[in-house]
């Protein structure tokens, strides 16, 4: 494959990246195993390996990933397995972790970005070789099912790793500039603003609104409310404690969100939680065509209801999910959640 040999021939210059992080590497091998490990930022030219780690992505998705990332001046790499399809997943789950650890212990691959996401990840997570990843800190993106895995990098070898878009998303303006300012830029603080074209969509889903009012600060975990809620009493499942929540979901109705929001509570995980963040949760209210009860809340009844009550900042319609203009979260990294500003604070760097 021309795109192998390309990356075999880019291994002089990678020394000097692996060297950024060397110090905080070797200082955190010294560390208890609590320590967060972040990965290496990525700069213009270094290799992104491409995987489907979920459900299968035709020729058609795999060039329109190619072309979005290499338009951040990042090169791609991807291996023959990638257009693998068995049934609904992207290949078998031996290929997809195989591909996954391959990325992590390739030294000429500096970063990992899903080409999509879709249902499977979680099926792979015992096959990911966490001591591997534990070794080769890369940034991993993605969203939706790609969720299992930023679970299971934090729960088994404390990576930071992070909720953005996966290839086939829309690569605009707004979502490239904060794409770019989490996992291309160690400065910090970092402020996540709202988008303002997301305010201009005619359906309620999009509006912006305060549950419980404050400011908390603390860890940001999150991701696809359907996969946390899945992962519970699993050993990829986090503490909550103290925790900057963030959650969305997409095509489920009221009462669906309502059980997978009480199986988190019934498990004492949001009641820990030091505040919630809620992305837009788009085709969550009721099918007015085939609905499952006669009767049913809204979404908005069902998140004030379920999350009103727990005495911390909780608002919902921020700029993240199965929406166009998105941003970057990492998942570890310490952040304020300010429902006045209805913004997310990184206060520190999510690379280094």
């Amino acid at each position: 494959m021309e795109r192998r040999k390309f990356v075999k021939n880019t291994a002089l210059a990678l020394p000097l990246l692996s060297l950024s992080c060397s110090t905080t590497m070797s200082a955190l091998k010294g560390k208890q195993d609590s320590q967060i490990l972040k990965p290496p930022k990525l700069v213009e030219g270094d290799v992104v390996g491409l995987v489907a780690p979920g459900s299968f992505i035709k020729e058609k998705g795999l060039q329109k990933s190619v072309e979005s990332i290499e338009k951040l001046g990042l090169k791609t790499y991807y291996t023959d397995r990638i257009l693998n399809r068995h049934g609904y997943l992207g290949g078998s789950d031996n290929d997809r972790a195989a591909d996954i650890n391959h990325m992590f212990e390739n030294e000429n691959v500096q970063g990992i970005i899903c080409a999509r996401g879709g249902y499977g990840c979680n099926r792979i997570l015992p096959s990911l070789d966490y001591e591997l990843i534990k070794n080769n800190p890369k940034v991993l993106v993605g969203y939706s099912d790609i969720t299992a895995l930023n679970y299971a990098l934090y729960a088994q070898a404390k990576l930071v790793s992070f909720h953005g878009p996966v290839g086939i998303s829309t690569f605009n303006n707004y979502s490239v500039e904060y794409l770019k300012k989490v996992i291309m830029d160690d400065s910090k603080p970092t402020e996540l603003r709202n988008s303002s074209e997301n305010l201009k969509k005619a359906k309620p889903e999009y509006g912006v609104y305060t549950i419980s009012p404050g400011i908390a600060e603390g860890e940001l975990i999150g991701g696809n409310l359907s996969i946390a809620a899945s992962l519970i009493g699993t050993s990829y499942d986090v503490d909550y404690t103290g925790k900057i929540i963030y959650l969305e979901d997409i095509g489920e109705e009221p009462y669906r969100i309502d059980r997978m929001l009480t199986e988190l509570l019934l498990a004492g995980h949001l009641q820990k939680a030091a505040g919630i963040a809620l992305g837009v949760f788009v085709d969550c209210e009721v099918d007015e065509d085939k609905p499952s009860f006669k009767d049913s809340f809204t979404l908005k009844e069902v998140l004030k209801d379920r999350l009103g009550n727990l005495g911390i900042p909780v608002i919902y319609g921020l700029s993240f999910g199965h929406i166009a203009n998105k941003y970057t979260l990492p998942f570890g990294v310490k952040a304020k959640l300010d429902t006045r500003r209805e913004s997310i604070t990184l206060l520190e760097a999510s690379v280094c």
